[in-house]
Order: C-alpha cells, then structure tokens, then sequence
C-alpha cells in the first residue's frame, strides 16, 4: 500500500461527511427546485409556441436568418422543442418516489419513452440547431458538451435499469436530469447578467458553460454525498475472521492467526 493512501482516503471521508451534513437543506431546496424547473419548463415550452406559426416570425429565428435549408432548419427547431417540452417533465416525473414504488411499471414504460424522445429526439436536433448557435465555436462546443453527456448518461441509465444496477441507474438518470435543467437555468442566469449590463458575449458563454459544467458538478457531489464510508483494506488484513477461514486442512488453526 502507498504511503498517501491513508491521508488521502482520511481527506476523502471528511469531504463525504461534510457534504452528507447538507442532507437537512438538500431535503428542503430539493421541492423548490423541482417547482422551478416546472415552471420554468412550462414558461419555455409557452413562449415556444411561437415557432409553430406561420404568422409570425420568433426574434430567435429572425435573428438566425439567412440560413442554408431554412425549412429544415425550422422542422428540426419544433421537433427539439417538442421533445424538450416532454422530456423535462417526464425526467422530473421519474424522480418521484411515489411513482416507482406504487406504479413500478408506468415507471419502466415512461422511462423507456423518455430515453426514446431523448435519444432519437432531443438530442440530434439540438446537435444541428448547436451548429448555428448564437456565441460561434465556444456556444457551439458547449450544448454539444450537454448533449453528448444526455445521450451518454440516458443510454447508460437503461442500461444500468435493466440490470438491476439501481444506484448507478439513479446516477446517470440524475446527469440526464441535470443536462437537460440547463435550459432553465441558462435562461434565468442569462436573464440576471443582462440585468446587470454584463457584456452580451460574455453573458452568453457563462450562462451556458456555467450550468453545463456546474450541474454535472453538482450530479457528482450528490453521488458522492450518498456513498458508503468504506475503510480501506490493509494488506496484512485477514480476507475472512471466521473460524473456518483460520483453520488449515486438519482443522488447526493457521499459524499465521496465532
């Protein structure tokens, strides 16, 4: 065994155990963030409806034109707005204790839609839409960042279900969740640097790479926070104290035990 191990697992055991200190304010903030999401969720898929008009042209896509197949364009922006006003709601909806433990099965079959809208849905037309994306390189980089770890998180979080694998199944569906929580916090962080006569390009890139980063960060340190406070091994630690495992061939004791 290394030297450092032990420091470094001592190190590691107090940041768990601080982080598991914040259980109590976890407990209380977890239902006003779900009420945000919400809303938030509701207000973006409301002012959405705009784009399904042909009365009407949105700012957002006024401000994107020319574009090269605008028609197609403009079919893959409804079809990702669609999937997001679905997805973010259904991903809140999963997480509810009541519903996995008294409908299990609407549980597995929702789960199975969600994956399905996300992966085939959500996540391809918004790596198109990230092509045009209002910042260049850096905006266009950072939502194919979040949508590379949905589709990545949500693949492994069937995956990890159908095997039985619930801990690491809530970890992945918990990134899937907090990706997709982007499209509310980007705004609202967006909405505050303006308020602030932040710079517009500034303010763009920071409220998108802020929550991206952040909230698979996040994901992480609540993981963390609920994992077993495990002991290393030492070397020279017996594999089993049990009295069989301490006794050789002719039932004595191991020398090595005396």
């Amino acid at each position: 065994m290394r030297r450092g191990a032990p420091e470094n697992f001592s190190w590691s055991r107090e940041f768990i155990v601080r982080m598991r200190g914040l259980r109590p304010l976890l407990t209380v903030l977890r239902p006003l963030a779900v009420l945000v999401m919400v809303l938030g969720s509701g207000a973006i898929t409301a002012a959405s409806v705009v784009y399904f008009s042909d009365d009407e042209l949105a700012p957002f896509v006024a401000e994107k034109l020319p574009l090269p197949f605008e028609a197609a364009w403009l079919f893959v922006l409804q079809v990702h707005v669609v999937a997001a006003a679905f997805a973010l709601p259904a991903c809140l909806l999963l997480l509810s204790k009541t519903l996995r433990r008294r409908v299990p099965g609407l549980h597995r079959w929702l789960g199975r839609v969600t994956g399905g809208v996300v992966v085939l849905g959500l996540a391809p037309s918004g790596l198109y839409l990230s092509l045009f994306a209002k910042g260049g390189l850096p905006a266009t980089l950072g939502f194919m960042l979040s949508g590379l770890i949905v589709v990545v998180a949500m693949v492994q979080s069937v995956r990890t279900a159908r095997a039985g694998n619930l801990v690491v199944h809530r970890r992945f569906a918990l990134h899937v969740l907090a990706q997709l929580s982007v499209a509310v916090t980007s705004r609202a962080m967006l909405f505050l640097l303006d308020a602030v006569d932040a710079d517009p390009d500034f303010a763009y890139l920071a409220s998108l790479w802020l929550p991206v980063v952040g909230s698979a960060a996040v994901v992480e340190l609540l993981v963390l926070k609920t994992r077993p406070l495990e002991q290393p091994r030492s070397h020279h630690e017996p594999l089993s104290h049990s009295p069989r495992a301490r006794r050789g061939p002719a039932g004595l004791r191991d020398s090595a035990t005396v």
